[in-house]
């Protein structure tokens, strides 16, 4: 199945329009969670959310991989991510949710994995890339 949609969380929108969120100057990171995760739209920073994937022998790094957001368009703007991060498991990765979040800030926005609500898994050797969708993560007009 294919990702779910990435879903603001309730501060974000406000965020966003009042410079708090910079998105073309800001540093950003993705982060995997588990579906133990407490993870929802009431969730504001990023040490908040519980239950990451754990760092070890997976492949995984606590705190996730820096992304670029990049923005296009003018009348009609669109975020996106300049490149889709790549974790590779090294003893497999499961995770449920992957979040966006401004380095020592707040989560951006987070989306299920899988639209289903089913965990994803990379096992050992294999990779798990979260690709935003083909019109980015989210646009506003």
């Amino acid at each position: 199945m294919a990702a779910g949609a990435w879903v603001f969380t309730n501060a974000a929108r406000t965020n966003l329009l009042d410079g708090t969120v910079p998105i073309a100057s800001g540093s950003f990171k993705m982060a995997l969670y588990l579906s133990t995760s407490n993870l929802t739209t009431a969730s504001t920073t990023y040490a908040g959310v519980t239950n990451e994937h754990s760092q070890g022998t997976t492949g995984y790094t606590t705190g996730g991989i820096a992304v670029d957001l990049t923005l296009s368009g003018t009348t009609t703007v669109t975020c996106d991510i300049a490149t889709d991060p790549v974790w590779t498991a090294t003893d497999g990765i499961t995770a449920k949710w992957a979040a966006i979040y401004e380095v020592g800030a707040d989560i951006l926005c987070f989306a299920l994995l899988d639209s289903g609500g089913a965990n994803v898994t990379a096992t050992a050797g294999n990779t798990l890339t979260v690709a935003a969708n083909a019109s980015g993560v989210f646009t506003l007009a």
